[in-house]
């Protein structure tokens, strides 16, 4: 009975965790992968964090929990593994336990989804080297003799619908990209409103520095903040003299993924619970359950 219990246990733990990769999701996975003496569970045990902050499962509640959930949201940041040891003793924060563990955290992050408005050169060589950085690639234009899979065949899904409302005919993850490419300034315009009525992490925009300017007056006339308007990367891309859409392309996912992987340094509060924490509050990772963790 207990065996199928735990079965049932983990058939649900990891059903929700394909739920949430095929919704564009993150979550992190966190295992008891060493105990020696009394803890509150054992070697093997799992718990699932979700990108919000809430679980699955559990690893014995009270401030071990809590803290491995603020690592684990740390580790969906980053996208790196890491792993923790606790001393669950009665000097580390009143805990009478007397054990010892070592939690492993694995973040599982979906494909990062690259939304490219406007299917023109510079869009259709994009999808290449999106798909080829590892990016869903979803490429939408508001004329189908453009936005067809003979002229994108990198593209994972496409999309045919007028720019303003793109974006009421799909699902976009929270941590999403957006390039827009379209063919003029009023295209253009219409997309960037479309783009920032949703929560996407990037949104970038093909143009010059004049461009800009008017763009940018024209979104404050139709009541966009300062702040608002600062999510708008343009001109896109790095600036590596490119002059082709290929170069274009290139420097354009050069930028998103700098964007990517950027984060601010990683560390989580010390807690008398656990002795994991640096004197800096930092947080070592690992890349696997069986390397050493050095204090």
């Amino acid at each position: 009975m207990r065996f199928k219990k735990c079965a049932g246990h983990l058939m649900e733990l990891y059903e929700e965790l394909l739920r949430l990769k095929n919704e564009g999701r993150s979550s992190a996975l966190a295992t008891i992968v060493q105990c020696s003496g009394s803890a509150p569970q054992k070697t093997g045990s799992k718990m699932l964090v979700r990108d919000d902050g809430t679980i699955v499962g559990t690893l014995g509640g009270g401030c071990l929990e809590a803290e491995v959930v603020q690592a684990a949201l740390m580790a969906i940041r980053d996208e790196q593994s890491m792993t923790l040891p606790f001393d669950l003793t009665e000097k580390q924060g009143g805990l009478v336990c007397g054990g010892r563990v070592s939690i492993f955290i694995d973040p599982v992050i979906p494909d990062p989804t690259l939304v490219i408005l406007g299917a023109g050169h510079v869009g259709k060589a994009l999808t290449k080297v999106a798909r080829f950085s590892g990016f869903r690639v979803m490429a939408c234009d508001d004329r189908p003799e453009y936005a067809n899979t003979e002229n994108l065949p990198d593209a994972h899904d496409i999309v045919v619908h007028d720019f303003p409302d793109m974006f009421s005919k799909m699902v976009l993850p929270a941590s999403a990209y957006i390039v827009i490419a379209t063919r003029g300034h009023n295209h253009d315009l219409d997309a960037i409103i479309a783009s920032l009525r949703t929560s996407a992490r990037y949104i970038g925009l093909l143009g010059s520095r004049r461009k800009k300017a008017l763009l940018f007056k024209a979104l404050e006339d139709v009541g966009f903040s300062d702040d608002q308007i600062s999510r708008v990367h343009m001109p896109i891309g790095l600036p590596i003299n490119s002059v082709t859409p290929q170069e274009i392309a290139v420097s354009i996912m050069a930028q998103i993924i700098q964007k990517r992987r950027e984060n601010a340094a990683s560390g989580i509060s010390r807690s008398s619970c656990s002795r994991f924490g640096q004197e800096n509050g930092a947080v070592e990772a690992a890349p696997s359950p069986g390397q050493s963790h050095s204090n």
